[in-house]
């Protein structure tokens, strides 16, 4: 009977996280994790104390796989990751093939069981990446490697068969990509303490981690001190030089948004900021870099001749 449930139980764990990110965002919270969802009554958690994951309901297969947000200057407890060819290696609970953690995954393995990846972006934060299968076992290097293709489910279905190579280049670049943005997304607001830098407003939901060297040029690390959190009105108006940040942390507004007259918006939004000093995180080390600062209030003043 729990095997037959098994699909059924995976199903509508990949739609309650389907619609929390509708609802919230791709960024989960453990507890809302924790606390799951109800399958006919009965409640499915969809984390555990331990990475790998099987909720009571389920009979001897795992339900998801979760990492561990690294400490500041720390490896993370585990070595996984993503690989060229487009997978990610997870690591095996301890080293003994036969911990039943292990062969939770292997079982969900032999069935073809699709499984939820849970990557830590900060400590309680999760991005969530689902169905994922597991597509090989090495009990010699104690590591499972997990299929990310179908994240790749942007692509026409004619590519994704014609070109399987393809698709398994694009799920990486994809994967990599929406980690790279809600972890550095994630790191950025909780320095700031869930402010935006300029307005002060604390709205998450409205708030982003804006680059100071953008992260397609060759000097824009996902560091924190390249980010600032802002609100959406003030992160494109950064963007398109509509105002500008000096090393000194202040403020600067155009002369020509300055002399425009065009409503509240305007008024309050941007006229009123100039010359004042954005918010900066306690920690000196998260504070923007003053080189980053220089370089990116040049290309601002530039813009603006």
């Amino acid at each position: 009977m729990a095997q037959d449930l098994d699909p059924l139980i995976r199903s509508a764990a990949f739609n309650f996280l389907a619609e929390q990110t509708r609802l919230h965002g791709e960024t989960f919270e453990r507890a809302t994790l924790e606390k799951g969802f109800l399958f006919r009554g009965e409640q499915v958690r969809l984390v555990g104390p331990q990475g790998i994951f099987k909720p009571a309901i389920l009979h001897d297969r795992a339900l998801s796989l979760t990492t561990v947000a690294p400490k500041r200057g720390q490896p993370r407890p585990y070595d996984d990751g993503f690989q060229s060819d487009g997978t990610v290696i997870y690591k095996y609970r301890g080293t003994d093939p036969n911990h039943h953690n292990n062969r939770w995954v292997r079982n969900a393995m032999q069935a073809s069981a699709p499984l939820i990846y849970f990557h830590a972006t900060i400590p309680a934060r999760y991005v969530a990446s689902w169905p994922v299968h597991v597509i090989s076992d090495d009990p010699g290097r104690l590591e499972f490697r997990l299929d990310v293709d179908s994240l790749a489910m942007g692509l026409p279905l004619a590519d994704r068969v014609a070109e399987p190579d393809l698709t398994r280049r694009y799920g990486l670049v994809t994967t990599h990509q929406r980690l790279h943005q809600q972890t550095f997304r994630e790191r950025v607001l909780r320095a700031y303490r869930e402010h935006c830098a300029v307005c002060h407003l604390k709205h998450a939901e409205l708030l982003d981690a804006a680059h100071i060297i953008p992260d397609a040029d060759p000097d824009g690390e996902p560091r924190v001190s390249n980010g600032i959190s802002l609100c959406k009105l003030h992160h494109a108006a950064f963007d398109r030089n509509l105002y500008g940040i000096q090393p000194d942390f202040r403020i600067i507004v155009p002369d020509h948004i300055l002399a425009e007259s065009d409503g509240p918006m305007l008024k309050h939004g941007l006229q009123e900021i100039h010359e004042s000093m954005i918010v900066l995180p306690r920690n000196i080390d998260l504070q923007p870099d003053p080189e980053a600062l220089t370089r990116r209030f040049e290309e601002f003043e530039q813009a603006n001749r």
